[in-house]
């Protein structure tokens, strides 16, 4: 991945606010709190027909015995070493700080081609402070307002001037967007860190540590697609802060964004009401399933049939729509996680599976015959044709004489035999009756 810019900083001098309106999105959480931003987010920005990928860092603090904040200064040294270019971004508003020269220092030594720019300039007062920054010896500063836009075409004027022009194909590739969702602290980040064999995000043993939903591109072993790490979602009631709430709305919209969710429950608390909600919101949205219940090497008093016993249970909870992949893993010492990419990667291609009218008809019509729908008030419902309907997840609809005195349980039956004849293992599945 070549042409990468990294906004780096300390806490609060505007990041977020730039890299949203480089990305074009709402995609990095902006709050007045200092250190909202945690993890590394990558965005794609284009300026003049140039395309280059942009990286949001928490705020770089030193001297400081913050679990976070520890972590945040290791992400930001990462971004500054994977970018080719930085902007480090300062506040007019409150000059030259020691953090400030310290992250100057940082970037001298570098090598890098750095960008100083000075946020905040919102008036020709302010204009005339930008000139105190000289001192930090990274040239010619520039000045903007990332909240307004004012002076960020100048920036990137001489931003992507730095970049090569790189040849691409006229239509982006399509690969799959895997999203990791469940509560809070069951181990998403710990499972993303795992695949991409680098502490790619902040993993601690404190809820609400991910704010962001983080996309990484994974190309490794065969595997192709964007893993998206996100926040933890807790009950409505339980959320007590605007962070929160804005985390769990990008968690949401990941969901929405994506082919296929795994969904991660914790083994040592079991299938909670919370885990059927984020169950329930994927198969709303008609999203690949997967599920896997992490920390199994937690799990106490297992025997030969407890793994059984277990999927068992889960199953039931999930039901009627069961036909799910459920494994059993640990992140953090690595078991079975492969077999999630695997899962992820089939339950994607069922998705998109594509079947013919034919065979369709060969197979379902003699199922139909075997076992026709009930008759009601007299009147025998006719089934007559099936095709599948061109969506993004499979919906197939059936023709018949009467279709609205077809119920639910024979709709479940014509679901029942569809997963039966083809594999639709982990895809929510639409029946749809039509008139013939």
């Amino acid at each position: 991945m070549g042409n990468i810019a990294a906004i780096v900083g300390r806490p609060n001098v505007g990041k977020s606010t730039l890299f949203n309106r480089l990305v074009g999105m709402r995609q990095s959480i902006v709050d007045e709190t200092a250190g909202v931003t945690r993890d590394r987010i990558y965005g794609k920005s284009d300026w003049n027909g140039k395309e280059f990928s942009v990286i949001d860092t928490g705020g770089y603090a030193v001297n400081t015995d913050d679990i976070f904040e520890t972590e945040i200064r290791k992400q930001a040294l990462i971004a500054i070493e994977e970018a080719d270019v930085v902007l480090f971004m300062v506040d007019v508003t409150c000059g030259i700080t020691d953090f400030d020269a310290e992250i100057a220092d940082i970037l001298r030594r570098s090598k890098k081609k750095v960008f100083l720019v000075v946020n905040k300039v919102d008036n020709s007062e302010r204009l005339f402070n930008v000139a105190e920054f000289y001192s930090l010896g990274l040239g010619d500063p520039w000045s903007l307002s990332s909240i307004s836009g004012s002076g960020t075409g100048d920036l990137l004027d001489a931003l992507v001037a730095e970049f090569k022009i790189e040849e691409h194909a006229d239509e982006e590739e399509k690969i799959p967007n895997i999203s990791i969702v469940g509560k809070p602290n069951v181990g998403k980040s710990s499972l993303t860190n795992a695949l991409l064999d680098e502490d790619r995000n902040i993993v601690t043993d404190i809820a609400g540590t991910t704010r962001d939903s983080i996309s990484t591109r994974y190309n490794k072993f065969g595997f192709n697609f964007n893993i998206i790490d996100t926040a933890g979602l807790r009950k409505k009631t339980k959320i007590t802060d605007d962070l929160e709430f804005y985390s769990g709305m990008r968690a949401i919209r990941a969901i929405e964004y994506s082919d296929v969710c795994i969904l991660m429950i914790d083994a040592t608390s079991g299938v909670e009401t919370q885990d059927m909600n984020i169950f329930h919101i994927i198969e709303k949205n008609k999203k690949g399933c997967v599920i896997v219940i992490n920390k199994w090497d937690l799990f106490e008093n297992k025997d030969s049939n407890t793994m059984k016993q277990y999927r068992e249970a889960v199953e039931a909870k999930i039901a009627p729509f069961n036909d799910v992949p459920i494994i059993f893993t640990s992140a953090i010492s690595k078991q079975r996680i492969f077999d999630v990419l695997q899962a992820a990667i089939t339950v994607y291609n069922n998705r998109n599976r594509k079947l013919s009218t034919a065979k369709l008809n060969e197979v379902m019509l003699g199922e139909i015959q075997l076992y026709p729908p009930p008759a009601i008030k007299g009147k025998y419902i006719k089934i007559k044709y099936v095709t599948q309907l061109p969506t993004p997840s499979p919906a197939f609809a059936f023709f018949c004489n009467l279709p609205q005195y077809i119920k639910s349980p024979y709709k479940r039956f014509l679901e029942n035999k569809l997963r039966e004849h083809f594999d639709l293992k982990g895809v929510p599945v639409a029946i749809i009756l039509r008139q013939k």
